[in-house]
């Protein structure tokens, strides 16, 4: 595989492969422990007893105005829009009601103050580092970066990013950028993802950062600044992809991010 792969891709697997790179990441990502979603006590009195009490709707409709609703179920996010819904639908009613008395009340308070999803998180983390002057060049505002020819990254919010890129930079597609850099007159840009995990959520945060890169006509140096468990060698299927099919792109750690930018 060697000198085939990118060489800022094999840097950073060979980083997560042999080195602190977690400690390392840590900087980057720091985990929020205090993310865990508070549940309003008299809110969770009032499940407690509807729950005793067998009563089905009156428990639905207190658990659907929580920000976590315990089940994963595609017919949530219907019922959260639509309050009179449960009316309408028992079937629905009786089938959520059925999954809620399994759990019991434990694991129904578990589910609804998990933590907030990191991946919500990873962006504004991300960009704070980058702010903090940590690859050693100019961090300017819109203004700033638009009247200097220098060595800069764009602070801006994700919108304006993307708008730039569009603007200037040709970039065609409706998802937000991370990262917008000029450097030797080059420019740069890309989303920046930690993935925590194999599987749904993360592997369609995977697929986002692949197709800013496939992007066409785009007049910028584009890069997926990846973190986590695709640089874990093996049978799993980013790694596999990031080594094949995306071997020639510039797929990196954020912590080579600065080796990358000082070689062009």
């Amino acid at each position: 595989m060697g000198s085939s792969i990118n060489h800022w891709m094999q840097l950073s697997i060979d980083f997560a492969d042999q080195r602190n790179y977690l400690d390392e990441l840590f900087r980057i990502y720091p985990t929020i422990p205090e993310g865990i979603r508070d549940i309003d006590k008299k809110k969770w009195k009032a499940i407690e007893k509807a729950f005793n009490n067998k009563k089905k709707k009156e428990l639905l409709k207190l658990l659907l105005s929580l920000d976590l609703f315990p089940i994963k179920d595609s017919y949530v996010a219907y019922l959260k829009r639509d309050k009179d819904a449960l009316e309408r639908n028992p079937a629905t009613v009786d089938r959520l009601y059925g999954r809620l008395r399994e759990m019991g009340l434990s694991r129904i308070y578990e589910r609804c103050s998990e933590p907030k999803e990191t991946n919500r998180q990873i962006g504004p983390l991300f960009r704070r580092w980058i702010k903090s002057g940590t690859l050693g060049v100019p961090v300017l505002n819109l203004k700033e970066f638009i009247v200097t020819k220098d060595n800069a990254i764009l602070d801006a919010s994700e919108k304006a990013m993307t708008d730039f890129a569009r603007k200037q930079l040709k970039y065609g597609r409706n998802k937000g950028l991370d990262f917008v850099a000029r450097f030797n007159d080059k420019y740069i840009i890309g989303e920046a993802k930690f993935l925590t995990d194999f599987g749904g959520h993360q592997n369609a945060q995977f697929a986002d950062a692949i197709s800013t890169l496939k992007t066409k006509g785009v007049k910028a140096i584009k890069i997926a600044i990846l973190d986590g468990v695709l640089y874990i060698k093996g049978k799993n299927k980013m790694y596999q992809s990031i080594t094949t099919t995306y071997k020639d792109h510039n797929i990196m750690s954020a912590l080579v991010l600065r080796e990358f930018l000082y070689s062009l």
